[in-house]
């Protein structure tokens, strides 16, 4: 079983008494390769110098909605973003980027604003974008459609199966976690088991994630997430497929490779 965790945070402090260990250890357990997750100016400054330090890792740069207002009073902070994807080769998208309205519901505003500059961004770099939308959707998809030269995936997708159809004729990638492991989990449930149906190329626009320290899959809900607990999220999605957790594995590793832009 070969695995490409697209979207992780190892930078988060939860491992920092013990992530050299982790991801050795998760390297060793079949995860091949790893995109960490910038989130805000500092984070993806950690996230360039993860993939530095590991030959598997690579790294995308980004302000998260969350830290929009604060990251936006540096008046350089789209310039530095800039900077870190183009000088660095291991940098391969710009995110986390997007909207939440679940966390900061009283600043849409700011977030849109620091969604759209990263958007213009990237339709500039000509770079792929991770999206974050919690309870956003609508105002997510209104913005993805100004920039229809953009391409990229709705990471830890929380939409309707309508959303996915719709996602997907914009061009962009859907990826799934361990939420779809949970006991309460219906709309990912519902959108792995009709993938095939969503369009033409559905199994080429799936992507697999941890999200970790996050969303950890059953059996170990409430632990630290890591990558090699992908495979319990790879037998769950297999099951609803019909394949195999090794095959579900190589299809999003494939696909994650094309997303990247990886050999």
């Amino acid at each position: 079983m070969r695995i490409f965790d697209s979207h992780a945070h190892y930078d988060d402090s939860r491992f920092d008494e013990n992530r050299d260990e982790i991801i050795k250890e998760v390297t060793s357990n079949g995860v091949e390769k790893v995109c960490n997750i910038g989130a805000s100016l500092a984070s993806s400054k950690m996230s360039v110098n993860l993939s530095e330090q590991y030959d598997n890792f690579y790294a995308s740069v980004g302000v998260h909605p969350s830290d929009a207002v604060r990251d936006m009073q540096n008046p350089d902070w789209l310039r530095q973003i800039e900077q870190m994807y183009t000088q660095n080769k291991k940098v391969v998208a710009i995110g986390e980027i997007g909207l939440d309205y679940y966390w900061t519901p009283e600043e849409k505003e700011e977030q849109k604003k620091c969604f759209r500059a990263q958007m213009a961004l990237a339709q500039k770099l000509g770079a792929p974008v991770i999206i974050h939308d919690r309870e956003a959707h609508g105002d997510v998809l209104e913005i993805m459609k100004e920039f229809p030269d953009v391409v990229g995936v709705v990471h830890s997708f929380s939409g309707s199966l309508e959303m996915a159809k719709e996602v997907m004729k914009l061009g962009y990638y859907i990826s799934v976690n361990g939420v779809a492991t949970f006991k309460n989990a219906r709309k990912i449930v519902e959108i792995v088991e009709n993938l095939r149906d969503l369009h033409p190329d559905a199994t080429s626009r799936i992507l697999v994630e941890t999200d970790c320290p996050y969303l950890t899959p059953v059996p170990h809900r409430g632990e630290t997430n890591r990558s090699d607990y992908i495979k319990f999220t790879a037998e769950k999605c297999g099951e609803l497929l019909g394949i195999t957790a090794e095959e579900f594995c190589d299809i999003t590793y494939r696909n994650a490779c094309n997303f990247y832009g990886i050999e």
